[in-house]
């Protein structure tokens, strides 16, 4: 796709929904008759290939943001490509799913959360595809990023969970750090000054991206752990933080599952022409 085409309106849009599993959520077999694809983008290889496939009818790609092996830690994460590569293959929605500490006594372990903001403490990381090494590298472009994520796909997913009676935040912020270490107590307990719900590794500039290639994106976080701030629940360590998730996991998997048919129910053409006409009115002007 030339790269002038990321953003270009359409009369009508034939809804494709992207999956960016972490941390386990990742399968595959979540789709039927599934294709996997080998990509390349201006930025390089996506994490993984893609799986396109179909749930309930509805088209759909899946990707591990990891690696399939889980081998890709987050500063590494080729999250241009990732985007990119979902925006190309046709993708007007992306949802994805990420482990996440708690920063809040009221969000146990195993809870879920549907983020409505973040804050950026990442270091290392390209948050844009107007940059000096891509396509749009005489291009300067201001996206503003509230709201952060699509509230209208948010939505939907909070009323799937409400369906399935399963109990998850409708809103909140993370905080989104480097890692792949995990927060000092200092950083921890500043990070719960701040009114800060969340604390993620991944979320940046994943969402950032989405925004500029004019996608609608959400992410069902889940808590794995009280960060270090608890000292009742103790340390945050990988053991604990993977076991939570697998005992949880099914939540998460069932709610997107029926999200995906309830966006394909819908009429999103307004919506995501919306949000690419932001992308085109934020590109600075050369005269």
């Amino acid at each position: 796709m030339p790269a002038n085409e990321l953003c270009i309106k359409k009369p009508k849009y034939d809804i494709k929904v992207g999956i960016i599993g972490g941390s386990g959520l990742d399968d595959p077999d979540i789709l039927q008759n599934a294709v996997e694809k080998e990509v390349k983008t201006p930025f390089g290889k996506p994490s993984s290939a893609l799986v396109e496939g179909t749930i309930g009818g509805v088209p759909c790609v899946v990707l591990s943001r990891h690696g399939k092996k889980h081998n890709i830690n987050p500063t590494n994460v080729n999250y241009r490509a990732n985007i990119w590569a979902l925006k190309d293959a046709g993708c007007t929605h992306v949802i994805v799913s990420s482990a996440c500490g708690s920063l809040q006594e009221e969000i146990a372990p195993g809870d879920l959360v549907i983020p409505d903001s973040f804050i950026d403490m990442t270091k290392s990381r390209i948050s844009t595809f107007y940059n000096n090494d891509g396509p749009y590298a005489d291009t300067v472009l201001h996206i503003p990023m509230e709201p952060a994520f699509c509230n209208r796909t948010r939505s939907v997913i909070v009323d799937a969970a409400k369906e399935l009676n399963i109990k998850c935040k409708n809103g909140g912020s993370a905080v989104v750090i480097e890692g792949p270490r995990f927060s000092s107590l200092a950083e921890s307990k500043l990070f719960r000054s701040w009114g800060a719900d969340l604390v993620n590794m991944t979320m940046v500039p994943e969402v950032v991206l989405a925004k500029e290639a004019g996608l609608c994106y959400a992410c069902i976080a889940m808590a794995t752990d009280y960060d270090c701030w608890n000292a009742s629940e103790g340390t945050v360590n990988v053991e604990n933080v993977i076991k939570i998730f697998k005992q949880n996991v099914e939540k998460v998997k069932n709610i997107m599952l029926l999200a995906v048919k309830k966006i394909a129910a819908e009429e999103w053409n307004e919506t995501i022409n919306n949000l690419q006409d932001v992308v085109k009115g934020s590109i600075q002007s050369k005269e």
